[in-house]
């Protein structure tokens, strides 16, 4: 299976992981990942739509850290999407991965949350369900049509209190002032790599990868500028390479006034997890269930 991935890549995983765990993450690239959703319970109930799929045969698994999430057993995405509950915003398609960082970053009703990636919608609208609708969300994404995609998401899980702005995080005024924010960056994708795609070599380079870890820096450095002082923040990628997640977060906590928050891997103890370099955050493996992913918290500290 290792022919199957960039040569460049391969060297990466093997430095920073060894050979025994690169070969399961390349295992986790090769398996096929189970459908999940998580219930939008901004427009129903978790015992009902469980309810609904019991009825219509569908058979589905829980997951121990999030009422709402549910493993589909038995059909795939395009037959969920046939149905009402889908169609009307009851449930929504989301890896499981990425629920994690709006649960990690722990948002509370009333605070003023920014998004900094929206796009398409899936964390955002999370975090209204999180809060039950009670916060107000800024939420960027630079492109226009994945802005209208972010909008159309929003409007369907019937989340309210959230202002789109069509602006890269990047170039936010400094006037701006956050309790929370959620940073899910721009990354290469190593976490969520399909060894199948023919034009994985021609996508997938290192070129890529030093203009993501750029950017993500970035970002953070424009998070950590806005961020109420005392307040928190999540950053997250669906990468597995150090370049774009404990590198930069090791660099961002040398020149900036932030302290990192230990994410109790208690709480996720059914997720398989790489080892980490920066104790204190988590690096999801891919699997069956799991994109690759990481994710961090980080404190903003008195000046």
């Amino acid at each position: 299976m290792s022919d199957k991935i960039p040569d460049f890549l391969l060297q990466k995983l093997i430095k920073q992981y060894g050979e025994e765990i690169t070969s399961q993450i390349i295992a986790g690239y090769s398996t096929k990942r189970k459908v999940t959703l998580r219930i939008n319970t901004l427009k129903t109930e978790v015992d009902k739509i469980k309810e609904i799929l019991e009825n219509s045969n569908i058979k589905f698994k829980e997951v121990s850290w999030s009422k709402e999430a549910l493993i589909i057993e038995n059909i795939d995405e395009y037959q969920i999407q046939k149905l009402p509950i889908y169609t009307n915003g009851e449930i929504y398609l989301q890896s499981l991965s990425s629920m994690l960082p709006a649960i990690i970053l722990n948002p509370q009703a009333g605070e003023n949350i920014l998004d900094m990636t929206a796009a398409p919608g899936g964390k955002t609208t999370q975090i209204c369900a999180l809060t039950e609708n009670k916060v107000l969300i800024t939420a960027c994404e630079k492109n226009k049509i994945r802005a209208e995609r972010l909008k159309y998401n929003i409007d369907k899980q019937g989340a309210n209190g959230i202002n789109i702005l069509t602006e890269d995080a990047r170039n936010l005024d400094s006037y701006f002032s956050f309790d929370r924010i959620l940073l899910d960056a721009p990354c290469s994708g190593s976490g969520t790599i399909n060894i199948e795609d023919k034009k994985l070599e021609k996508v997938f380079t290192e070129e890529l990868i030093n203009r993501s870890a750029k950017a993500q820096y970035e970002l953070l450095r424009k998070a950590v500028t806005i961020l109420k002082s005392g307040h928190e923040m999540v950053y997250s990628t669906c990468s597995i390479l150090e370049e774009e997640n404990e590198k930069n977060i090791e660099k961002i906590l040398k020149n900036s006034n932030v302290e990192l928050v230990p994410i109790d891997e208690k709480t996720f103890s059914s997720v398989k997890l790489l080892p980490t370099k920066l104790r204190g955050t988590i690096v999801i493996a891919p699997s069956e269930l799991y994109e690759g992913f990481f994710v961090c918290k980080l404190k903003k500290i008195n000046n």
